[in-house]
């Protein structure tokens, strides 16, 4: 996790994977759908890669998923910091 900002929530956390990367991959698969259903296909990846969310400790969606976030947690803070409706809130599997 090197080159956090100081008091990152992702600072020193490690996040348990299914060894073959299953799980982590239908979320990230599920994240960037959900994020086009908001978004729509062209803004989506600007917002990922672009818009700093104070609830992933100044990271943007993609920083904090190359660090190893969990995409639950990452929608989470989108959705707070877009006040994504209802439908789209809850669309990530446990």
């Amino acid at each position: 996790m090197d080159g956090l900002p100081i008091g990152c929530p992702l600072s020193g956390r490690r996040i348990p994977a299914d060894p073959l990367g299953r799980v982590e991959a239908v979320r990230l698969t599920e994240f960037r759908g959900l994020m086009q259903l908001q978004f729509g296909s062209a803004r989506a990846p600007s917002v990922a890669r672009d818009h700093v969310f104070s609830a992933l400790g100044g990271l943007t969606a993609d920083e904090a998923l190359a660090a190893g976030e969990d995409p639950k947690l990452v929608w989470a803070a989108v959705c707070e910091a877009f006040d994504v409706s209802e439908a789209l809130r809850y669309g990530l599997p446990d």
